[in-house]
């Protein structure tokens, strides 16, 4: 018997079970989705981690089958979990990767051994999922809060060995924080989702420390001393050990460029159990490299429990990374990058990385974000490193309008600023605008470079 699916007022009601692929994205989409709301509240009503735990019990609490390292942060997230998941995948553990958000295609959010979910096996768990969704009543679960379900059951159904998981938006709240890992990871934490989280580094950073649990071990990032003073605090409440790369915790890196091996930055990290030299990082940017010092320190906490880690493999397995999205050189012929850098602290390491790495007479950058960024501070940003700034909107409910970022743009700069109604205007002019020493940059959001990418892979 088919079952009556409820959804959002203004859209077609679907029927379970869903028999094809693109019925089940509809149906997963009808949903109530977050990423697509410019203003949400953030509390315990909208970000419910009793609804969660609901949902995971009507599908048998797979969460509980899980060994989980959970990540945090504001920047470099995705890039973390990515390489720590290569790294363990390289000594021969089944390793779950669970990121958010995509960039093509939703499947990339799950993996295993680096694999999206199938198509098939994603309808089928939208399915079961879909059950579990209608008997909750009128509370029902949201998009991410469904999706991370899936990830989760998809996960202990296939028996992996290890999942690393990625916080959402916060991580107090998160509906990622159900679960209880062997390791905590916080990344670089700066002023982002404002709106939701606080307007300061403190309020943010104690977001983000929701994720800590008594007695399982934490590593951390360097941190501003606002957000390390927070994470230190929240450690100590929690009866957490937290250590800090750079502190106690030996690590460093040093950008070089040979003619051999051109611009790379490398990295040293050593602890009683690891000593890794001289690492090259394999994504470009500074920034990588305290994201990937943040995930060795977190594979030698892994190795503190019991993991059977071979650090040749590891190491082997770190230097087959690659991540799109993130400082990726998409086009030659004219060269176009993109990155999603979605707040300051991200354009600011954009825009450094870009000048290391990719000589360019001037830089031309496409830009356009969601309507609740830190909207300011990246565009000083933007101010300090673009020859020439055209803005556009991705194709999504948040974006902001391009003609007010130019309107703040030209106020903050006294520099002017062209704008096109969407990315395939903005190439457009870009490539009419630049010699052959020139590089275009797109970036500002994931939405953005993601549409940018399938357009010129066409």
């Amino acid at each position: 018997m088919a079952i009556s699916t409820k959804t959002l007022p203004g859209k077609a009601p679907h029927r379970l079970p869903i028999r094809t692929y693109e019925a089940a994205l509809k149906y997963l989409y009808s949903q109530t989705d977050y990423e697509r709301m410019i203003r949400v509240r953030y509390n315990a009503d909208t970000f419910s981690l009793a609804r969660m735990r609901t949902l995971l019990k009507k599908l048998q609490d797979p969460h509980k089958n899980l060994r989980c390292v959970h990540i945090a942060g504001t920047k470099g997230k995705g890039s973390t979990a990515t390489m720590l998941a290569a790294m363990l995948q390289a000594c021969g553990y089944k390793v779950g990767l669970y990121t958010s958000p995509h960039l093509l295609d939703i499947r990339e959010r799950i993996q295993i051994n680096s694999e999206p979910i199938n198509r098939g096996i994603l309808t089928k768990y939208i399915n079961k999922a879909g059950l579990a969704v209608e008997q909750m009543g009128k509370d029902k679960p949201t998009f991410f809060e469904i999706f991370t379900a899936i990830a989760f059951s998809y996960f202990a159904d296939e028996k992996v060995d290890i999942a690393v998981i990625e916080a959402g938006l916060g991580g107090r709240l998160d509906s990622t924080n159900v679960i209880k890992p062997m390791v905590v990871g916080f990344t670089s934490i700066s002023l982002d989702h404002m709106h939701q989280l606080g307007d300061t580094i403190e309020s943010i950073a104690a977001e983000k420390s929701g994720i800590l649990k008594r007695g399982v071990p934490a590593v951390s990032a360097p941190q501003v001393p606002a957000a390390k003073n927070v994470l230190k605090k929240a450690a100590k409440e929690t009866d957490t050990t937290l250590l800090f790369t750079g502190d106690q915790i030996d690590f460093s890196y040093r950008f070089e460029s040979t003619r051999e091996s051109g611009p790379l930055t490398r990295i040293c990290l050593t602890t009683p159990r690891s000593r890794f030299e001289h690492l090259p990082v394999p994504l470009l940017g500074e920034h990588q490299a305290i994201n990937c010092g943040l995930a060795l320190a977190l594979l030698d906490q892994l190795k503190a429990q019991g993991m059977n880690i071979d650090d040749q493999a590891a190491i082997e397995g770190l230097n087959q990374v690659k991540l799109p999205g993130r400082m990726e050189l998409i086009r030659t012929d004219p060269r176009i990058l993109i990155d999603g850098a979605h707040n300051a602290a991200s354009m600011e390491a954009l825009i450094q990385a870009a000048g290391q790495y990719i000589p360019y007479d001037s830089m031309v950058v496409i830009f356009g974000c969601s309507a609740d960024k830190d909207i300011p501070g990246m565009l000083d940003q933007l101010m300090r490193g673009a020859d020439k700034v055209i803005f556009t909107r991705a194709n999504h409910p948040r974006a902001a309008d391009p003609a007010e970022l130019a309107e703040k743009y030209e106020m903050r700069s006294e520099k002017t600023a062209q704008v096109a109604q969407n990315v395939t205007e903005a190439i457009r002019i870009a490539c009419n605008a630049i010699s052959r020493e020139d590089l275009i940059c797109i970036t500002g959001s994931f939405y953005l470079i993601g549409e940018a990418k399938q357009l010129l892979s066409q």
